[in-house]
């Protein structure tokens, strides 16, 4: 495992949720849409998710616990200068789905988009 998904898989949840919050909050979309997106992708209702910052899980202990969305891999698309698609590190690309997904509700995106289709 190269050096940079080793530092993502030790970052913690906790560390990059507010970041999520403020970057969609900036473009006028909601904590509710935001956590309504992360359902989508983990599985992990409000709650959880309280739990798990609270616990500073590491994306790696997130992930492991997460249910993925059997649609995760219709995220596609460049984030933070990486097709989505293309990534092989496992834990690495969840991440990144979290990352496009946040992205996206930030551009304004509908919903339905975001969710794929679900």
């Amino acid at each position: 495992m190269g050096t940079h998904n080793q530092r993502i898989a030790q970052m913690t949840f906790a560390s990059v949720y507010p970041m999520y919050v403020a970057k969609v909050e900036k473009k006028g979309r909601t904590k509710k849409e935001l956590h309504q997106v992360i359902e989508w992708l983990t599985g992990f209702d409000g709650k959880k998710l309280q739990e798990l910052i609270k616990a500073k899980v590491t994306f790696e202990a997130f992930f492991r616990q997460a249910s993925l969305n059997p649609n995760a891999h219709l995220i596609t698309g460049v984030i933070c200068g990486y097709r989505v698609e293309e990534i092989e590190d496992p834990l690495t690309q969840k991440v990144r789905y979290l990352d496009k997904l946040v992205d996206e509700l930030a551009k304004g995106w509908k919903m339905e988009k975001i969710l794929r289709g679900s």
